[in-house]
């Protein structure tokens, strides 16, 4: 069973062994309102913890998508570019936005347990 923990700059990290599947929070999605755009990061690419590694573009604003953690991207989720709305539909599931090879599993561990990041939220709503 993988882990999920989250960032402060509202991504999401499922960790599974030496790999990490990314994505935005379902409050991001709230805040950002209907997706009309994503791109995510070319396999082999290398990203640094709290770099920017994808975008995400809505009717009201266009944002970074943030690597919560530094590694080698492994995937893109290609379907997400196909269907951004989809992102809307489902984003701490299907509509992930990137995989990586981990670099330091430390990082995973600095970041938000679940109920640490709704009381982060509940606390910066915006």
């Amino acid at each position: 069973m993988s882990e999920k923990k989250f960032s402060k700059k509202h991504e999401w990290v499922s960790l599974e062994g030496d790999e990490a599947t990314v994505g935005i929070t379902k409050h991001a999605t709230e805040l950002l309102g209907d997706i009309v755009f994503a791109e995510v990061p070319d396999v082999g690419k290398s990203v640094e913890k709290e770099g920017q590694a994808a975008v995400v573009e809505s009717t009201k604003a266009a944002s970074d998508v943030y690597s919560p953690i530094s590694g080698e991207i492994t995937e893109g989720n290609k379907s997400i570019v196909d269907d951004p709305s989809s992102i809307n539909k489902d984003p701490e599931g299907a509509s992930w936005f990137f995989k990586l090879k981990v670099k330091d599993k430390e990082e995973f561990n600095s970041l938000m347990s679940k109920d640490e990041y709704d009381k982060f939220c509940k606390e910066n709503p915006n």
